[in-house]
């Protein structure tokens, strides 16, 4: 009877782990993001706005509905070169995007399996930056469902200190 305690016991822990390291990558490829936000908020002629909608991306029932956030996070994944210049997404790019964050190669084709299942579900449309910012909604949706969302106080402080 230890025994099976015992392996319910090593289970809960390691897919607590699991949750926890995914929690700080998804948390270390946000601030990465979110770091070159400035070229692309120049480039596009975002507002204040926008960074603003970004930094409160990960929380729990925001939803981010401007066009201009769509755009953001379509110039940031392409200097980020985790899409191509057509949109789609760089598997190879991307898989080494999120390992040198510090995950293993089974996390990060999860990671990949789910943007991909977002980008096809997303409608076609002539409007980029609109069909971006659907894929980002149904990432994040997809993200919490696993329970993998960083703490976004935890992330905008973490992002203040490292300015200073």
């Amino acid at each position: 009877m230890w025994a099976k305690t015992l392996m319910v016991v090593v289970t809960v822990v390691m897919m607590s782990v699991n949750v926890e390291s995914s929690q700080t990558l998804l948390k270390d490829m946000t601030k990465n993001f979110l770091k070159a936000y400035g070229q692309c908020q120049k480039e596009l002629g975002l507002p204040d706005s926008t960074a603003t909608e970004l930094m409160n991306f990960w929380k729990e029932g925001y939803e981010i509905k401007s066009r201009e956030a769509g755009c953001a996070i379509m110039c940031l994944s392409k200097k980020l070169e985790v899409i191509d210049p057509e949109g789609k997404l760089h598997k190879g790019k991307t898989t080494e995007f999120i390992v040198a964050h510090g995950t293993d190669e089974a996390t990060a084709h999860k990671l990949i399996d789910i943007l991909h299942a977002c980008m096809q579900s997303v409608t076609p449309s002539e409007d980029h930056c609109l069909m971006s910012l659907q894929v980002a909604m149904c990432f994040k949706a997809e993200i919490h469902k696993l329970g993998w969302a960083p703490d976004t106080e935890l992330l905008f402080e973490e992002m203040v200190a490292e300015m200073q």
